[in-house]
């Protein structure tokens, strides 16, 4: 007789990353101009100080690289909503080396 597995053990190994290896979720890439919105964010985010799924730099300018977030009011590539429960992605704020690690 085999050894059964709960069913938590089976969605931990059937779970995939939140932050894809390309920087992307859902098809969203995580790098650009963000706007943070209350109502209908194209990506939930929880702060956090250990363990994220993402490392985020703060730019000015020429957002390009992963994790690197401009924050803007207007013609944003992707919205933000900050959460404390159930995000799609955990975020630790960085000063340098920004990206999935």
């Amino acid at each position: 007789m085999g050894i059964a597995a709960s069913p938590l053990v089976i969605a931990a190994l059937a779970a995939s990353p939140a932050v894809g290896e390309d920087c992307t979720f859902d098809g969203i890439p995580l790098h650009g101009r963000v706007q943070i919105v209350t109502t209908f964010p194209d990506v939930k985010v929880e702060i956090v100080t250990s363990f994220p799924d993402l490392r985020v730099q703060q730019v000015t300018s020429f957002p390009d690289e992963c994790g690197e977030w401009e924050f803007v009011d207007s013609f944003p590539d992707f919205t933000v909503q900050f959460v404390t429960s159930f995000p799609d992605i955990r975020v630790e704020y960085v000063t340098s080396f920004p990206g999935v690690r």
